[in-house]
């Protein structure tokens, strides 16, 4: 009788284990280095507030993997258009620092770009495991329409960095569930050739912000009145002021405070913290910690036989992933500044917990009985049309790993 019940792999309890760990390992170093932030800034103490951030985003990441998957499948849709909603009620508060982002709720604001993100991965992964003609031209217009009418609301907001990361997952996501490459990289191509537009709908901030990355000279101060060039020039200076092993190691290089001065250090530059306090070294682990992340979340995409939990793994990881090389591309001044921060480091309330609760969706997927980790590769064609008749489990063909 013992048997025949569910039981969960070696394997997965591994990989749990490691997700668990890595995510501890980069909130710890987040939190060193907003604990370096607020002596640098001298404004406001930011550490104590990301410990109960942190304590609120592992509730999140508990909850998020017990929530059973075939219940998120259910209400994946609703779920998405709520967002929708809430992302169109932005618009009615008033603006807080140039952009309406954020609907407040007493003491606290909800950002509900945050919940936008988790739930178009949801819908998408629904979505795709229920059709089959992605595999053709016309079969993508309707996700790229479901990515398209988030990534526009965000925009508007504005809000340049958190609308970026909608085109990886999505690319990403019809790549895991078989789209054809060629199919992609033409939508890609016509994607570029509308680039004209779409820089016509961004503000003047946000062309600014790009241009900026253009006009860096190093060695030389920015401009005055030049904000964005101000940012990439103290990002990179804060950075470099670290050295091989930091501050914490060997002291501060310059006593001038003004050349620590870096606004959003806590934030959005949370990484030149990590880099100025304990240098090439610490930011190198920040990075290996990462790629050891990622990797972890691929292989849970790689091992489930579940159609819907190896899409919502892969967009996860896709959405992390996107979000770490743009934070991490400003900081040294290869992309634009666009105000996003950096997963499980960077001090925030909604983007912490939503980061936790997809931590936990990557964990939900790691836990499913063993029958259904048991890698098997899913087939385009006829023999994958008996299958699914034949088991629930390998529900949609076309799914790649």
């Amino acid at each position: 009788m013992d048997s025949a019940l569910p039981t969960r792999s070696p394997g997965g309890r591994f990989q749990l284990l490691s997700l668990v760990t890595l995510s501890g390992a980069l909130a710890a170093l987040g939190l060193l280095g907003i604990e370096r932030g607020d002596e640098v800034s001298q404004a406001g103490q930011f550490h104590g507030k990301q410990m109960v951030w942190l304590a609120l985003a592992g509730g999140a990441m508990s909850v998020a993997c017990r929530v059973p998957l075939r219940w998120l499948r259910s209400w994946a849709g609703t779920l998405f258009v709520v967002s929708l909603v809430l992302l169109t009620l932005v618009y009615l508060f008033p603006a807080r620092w140039g952009s309406r982002r954020w609907i407040p709720l007493g003491l606290l604001y909800f950002q509900p770009s945050e919940l936008a993100k988790i739930s178009f991965i949801l819908a998408l992964a629904r979505h795709l495991i229920v059709r089959e003609n992605y595999r053709r031209p016309l079969g993508l217009v309707v996700p790229f329409v479901v990515t398209i009418v988030p990534l526009v609301l965000i925009l508007r907001e504005p809000d340049l960095g958190t609308s970026l990361l909608f085109l990886p997952v999505l690319y990403a996501m019809l790549f895991a569930a078989g789209a054809r490459v060629r199919h992609l990289a033409l939508v890609a191509v016509l994607g570029v050739a509308v680039l004209p537009l779409f820089w016509q709908a961004m503000s003047a901030e946000q062309r600014s912000r790009i241009t900026a990355v253009f006009q860096q000279r190093d060695g030389t101060a920015p401009a005055v009145g030049k904000a964005d060039g101000f940012h990439l020039h103290q990002s990179k200076q804060v950075l470099s002021l670290g050295g091989a092993w930091g501050s914490q190691f060997q002291g501060t290089l310059v006593d001038d405070p003004a050349a620590y001065y870096l606004p959003a250090c806590r934030t959005d530059f949370v990484l030149c913290m990590v880099g100025e306090r304990f240098g090439l070294a610490g930011t190198l682990t920040v990075l290996v910690l990462y790629s050891l992340l990622f990797a972890q979340g691929l292989a849970i995409a790689g091992a489930t036989r579940d159609p819907f939990g190896r899409l919502v793994a892969v967009g996860i990881v896709a959405l992390l992933a996107a979000q770490t090389v743009i934070n991490a591309g400003m900081t040294v001044g290869l992309l634009p500044v666009t105000g996003i921060t950096l997963p499980l480091m960077s001090y925030g309330g909604s983007s912490l917990l939503f980061t936790g609760a997809a931590i936990g969706l990557l964990v939900n997927v790691s836990r499913l009985p063993d029958e259904v980790l048991r890698r098997e590769p899913f087939r385009f064609g006829q023999s994958a049309r008996q299958d699914r008749r034949l088991s629930p489990v390998t529900s949609q063909a076309g799914v790649r790993f």
